[in-house]
């Protein structure tokens, strides 16, 4: 018997008995969606995570102050200001190989006034390289520069969330004056959307100003403390060179002995980044495992609704017999129908997947990514399923006594 009457037969006898062959798809049907639609979805947290990563920078360390132990009480990290301007130049001066730059950060809150609109949002006192080291670009103007900050210029640079509160119909915004708390400000560029972070804080929602004009004129104090310092190492195999290089210097600068506890704390984004990665793999691992189970839970639908229709055709398979077909003609024809019912199922649970990836990526705003590689690895492992199904039962036809299926009623 050649393949297209196999075919054609094996229509016609899951043709016979439609409700039957529906359900016994049915569990092909859910399995290969699930695994579609897991994978689609597993796949889009993975590069959302990557995207929500990777706006916060290349290659980021960050560092803040630590805890200090003085007469028997610690304080809490971040409780004293014991970074400053010149630690940051030393590290900027001295770590040439494996820094490509660092920015200092003091942030406060402020209300920011233009015309009749008004908007509370967080103020950053940085320098130019903030940009570089957070791989932020401008979507108008320019940034500020050395001079600005060492004459405490009264500049700033919007985030685009604070631009739409305070200039709602209006598209240019370069060289307007706004109020930030009570220091009159001069719009010099507008930097392009991040959205929200891995923690979900609107990163737009951001006002960039000198390091001395936050410093000296909203909180005014002469200190040259610094709450924090971001670091983008040259490369990511320079993260772990730069860590450890920083680490060497801050002691050295804050006169600390080999066995004292660091006055600093030293954060590896990569490694966050990492951790982030391996537990949306992990995620996308489980739900394809508890896809791929109902895809056996199918299997085994299938080889049930098999092992029944052999039992009802024992007579045809008879007189298959009787008129000169051989063993082996009865296997590969149940072999082909358990095929196509598996196939047949794993194209409507293909198109079922890709159906609710979309309809969850357009009604949750959750990103979805169809693979075809895993698209098609699924079609064949829908496919192996139906052999693997159909064979005991087609073994089992081809294997009757032709005499003995004849006088079956």
């Amino acid at each position: 018997m050649n393949l297209l009457a196999s075919l054609r037969t094996a229509l016609r006898a899951l043709r016979k008995n439609k409700l039957r062959s529906l359900l016994a798809m049915l569990g092909i049907v859910i399995a290969v969606g699930a695994v579609v639609a897991t994978v689609a979805i597993g796949q889009g947290a993975q590069a959302k995570v990557a995207a929500q990563m990777a706006s916060l920078g290349s290659n980021l360390l960050m560092i803040v102050p630590g805890s200090i132990a003085a007469h028997g009480v610690a304080t809490g990290a971040g409780a004293t200001q014991n970074l400053n301007r010149e630690d940051l130049t030393a590290i900027e001066r001295e770590l040439t190989t494996s820094v490509a730059a660092i920015a200092p950060i003091n942030r406060t809150g402020a209300q920011v006034v233009y015309g009749d609109q008004n908007w509370f949002t967080q103020v950053q006192g940085t320098t130019a390289a903030y940009l570089q080291v957070r791989g932020w670009a401008l979507a108008q103007g320019e940034p500020f520069g050395r001079e600005e900050d060492a004459a405490a210029a009264k500049v700033c640079i919007l985030g685009k969330t604070v631009v739409d509160k305070l200039f709602p119909d209006e598209e240019h915004v370069l060289g307007e004056q706004i109020r930030v708390k009570h220091v009159p400000c001069k719009v010099i560029g507008v930097l392009a959307a991040k959205g929200q972070s891995s923690w979900g804080q609107d990163q737009d929602d951001v006002i960039l100003m000198p390091w001395s004009t936050v410093v000296r004129r909203l909180v005014g104090t002469q200190s040259d403390a610094v709450s924090t310092m971001m670091v983008s190492a040259r490369s990511p195999e320079a993260v772990d060179d730069a860590q450890r290089e920083i680490t060497s210097l801050l002691r050295q600068r804050h006169h600390l002995s080999e066995t004292a506890e660091p006055d600093f704390q030293i954060r590896n984004l990569a490694e966050m980044q990492n951790a982030a990665k391996e537990n949306t793999n992990t995620i996308a691992i489980l739900l394809g495992s508890v896809a791929l189970i109902s895809l056996i839970v199918g299997a085994i639908g299938i080889a049930n609704v098999m092992l029944v229709s052999v039992t009802e055709r024992t007579r045809e398979i008879g007189i298959r017999m009787a008129v000169g077909a051989r063993g082996r003609d009865v296997l590969f024809q149940f072999l082909t129908e358990a095929v196509v019912l598996a196939s047949v199922g794993g194209v409507i649970g293909l198109l079922l997947g890709a159906g609710i990836s979309r309809w969850m990526a357009s009604r949750f705003d959750w990103p979805t990514l169809l693979s075809p590689p895993v698209m098609a690895a699924t079609m064949l492992l829908a496919g192996f399923a139906g052999v693997v199904a159909g064979f005991y039962p087609a073994l089992r036809a081809s294997r009757l006594d032709p005499i003995e299926a004849l006088r079956f009623e």
